[in-house]
């Protein structure tokens, strides 16, 4: 899943909607009828988002099959709004890559927990300018990617550390790939 930046286009890939619905959002109007015009298509794009969310509860051939033809019907609208007809166009397109969710369910439909992921090194990278070598950035995203997972998993990363390093008095946690295994389990 990303903001379709060359560099994540790997693999099977899906597409962010916060992102399309921001280049909507985004497009410069310049009268009443190009105003009318994205405020309605930004209100079905969200309607149809929300459908997306409901589906990812209780997914069904029957809802994919018409969430699909729904897709068509907003991204191949004619607004005669020629730049935002032009940026519909280029959504649909995209669409295999925004209705990856129909087929899997289980992902998300927006970067916004990975981006949250990335933000700590963003900072970072912001206050410090940088490391000063290879190994310096290696240590750098090796350590902010094992705070963030312990995080994630209510696991503090400083116990984690004195666990590892045998730390007298350390609670005793075991390596990170159990808590994760156990969360992917089916319960």
């Amino acid at each position: 899943l990303s903001d379709d930046a060359g560099q994540f286009n790997i693999g099977r890939h899906a597409l962010c909607w916060v992102h399309a619905e921001r280049l909507v959002h985004k497009l410069d109007t310049f009268n009443d009828q190009h105003r009318a015009a994205q405020t309605r298509v930004r209100g079905l794009i969200w309607d149809f988002y929300a459908d997306l969310k409901a589906y990812q509860q209780k997914p069904g051939k029957r809802q994919a099959r018409a969430l699909r033809t729904r897709f068509d019907r907003i991204f191949l609208c004619r607004t005669g709004f020629v730049t935002l007809d032009r940026l519909l166009a280029r959504l649909h397109a995209n669409k295999a890559e925004l209705l990856m969710v129909l087929e899997r369910p289980e992902i998300p439909l927006h970067t916004n927990g990975s981006e949250n992921d990335i933000r700590g090194h963003v900072t970072r990278r912001k206050i410090s300018a940088g490391t000063r070598s290879e190994t310096g950035r290696d240590c750098r995203d090796a350590f902010l990617s094992l705070a963030k997972t312990c995080d994630k998993l209510g696991i503090a990363i400083w116990d984690y550390l004195g666990s590892r390093f045998k730390v007298v008095g350390a609670a005793i946690i075991a390596p990170l790939d159990f808590y994760v295994r156990a969360r992917l389990r089916p319960t």
